[in-house]
C-alpha cells in the first residue's frame, strides 16, 4: 500500500459510500503502511486478543521493554511462561506466544517471500500457530503487510464502528457486514474502509 493507492481508494469510497465520506472528511488520512516487523507484530497482535487498545499496548510496552527493541523468537522461547505472566499475558497467550518463536526456530513457519503471498496463503500459514485466528492474521494483513482489501468482519471495533455510523439497533454480524461492504462497494479497498470505521469511534 502507498500514497497513491491510498488516494485512489479515498476517491472510491467517497464516491461509493457517503457514510463513509462524511468519516473521511473529518479524519486525518489514512496511515496505512507496509512494515517489516513480522514477528514483533504477531506477538503484539496475539497479546491484543479480546483487550482494549490501551490495555494491549500496556501489556506489550511491559513485554518489549523487558526483551528490548530487537525482540527475537529465540529469546521468547526460553523465557519461562511464569515470567512471561509477569508482564499482564495471560496463561494462554505466554503459550501462544512461545508456540509462534518455536514454530519460527524450526522452520514451521517463515516469513521468507511472505509479501508476495496471497491472502488466503498468509491465513493458511498462520493459523497454524496456537492462538493465531483470522483476527490477529487480518490485523497482521492490513496493519504490517499493508494490504489493501481486507474486511476484518470479527472485529468488535469495526461492528461498533457500523452500527453507530450506519445506525443499526445492534451490532451486525459478519454476514450483515460483507453485504454492507458489498452494497457500499468498498472492494478493492476494504482496509482504507476498514481504517476510517476505526477512526470514526475517535471523532
Amino acid at each position: 500500500m502507498n500514497s497513491l493507492e491510498i488516494r485512489n481508494g479515498i476517491n472510491h469510497l467517497n464516491d461509493s459510500d457517503p457514510v463513509l465520506k462524511r468519516i473521511i472528511s473529518h479524519a486525518q488520512l489514512c496511515s496505512l503502511k507496509p512494515r517489516k516487523n513480522y514477528y514483533p507484530s504477531l506477538i503484539q497482535s496475539i497479546i491484543s486478543q479480546q483487550l482494549s487498545v490501551k490495555a494491549g499496548e500496556s501489556i506489550y510496552k511491559q513485554f518489549s521493554a523487558y526483551f528490548g527493541k530487537n525482540v527475537s523468537p529465540v529469546h521468547v522461547a526460553a523465557t519461562p511462561v511464569e515470567k512471561l505472566r509477569e508482564f499482564g499475558l495471560s496463561n494462554a497467550k505466554a503459550i501462544y506466544v512461545k508456540d509462534l518463536s518455536e514454530k519460527i526456530l524450526s522452520n514451521q513457519l517463515s516469513f521468507k517471500n511472505i509479501s508476495k503471498k496471497s491472502n488466503d496463503e498468509i491465513i493458511d500459514e498462520l493459523t497454524k500457530v496456537k492462538g493465531i485466528g483470522v483476527w490477529t492474521t487480518h490485523m497482521f494483513l492490513i496493519f504490517t503487510l499493508g494490504r489493501l482489501d481486507v474486511l476484518p468482519v470479527g472485529d468488535l471495533g469495526i461492528k461498533n464502528a457500523i452500527k453507530k455510523n450506519y445506525r443499526l439497533k445492534e451490532l451486525p454480524n459478519e454476514s450483515q457486514i460483507a453485504a454492507l461492504c458489498k452494497k457500499k462497494k468498498w472492494k478493492p479497498y476494504q482496509s482504507i474502509a476498514s481504517w476510517y470505521l476505526w477512526m470514526s469511534l475517535e471523532l
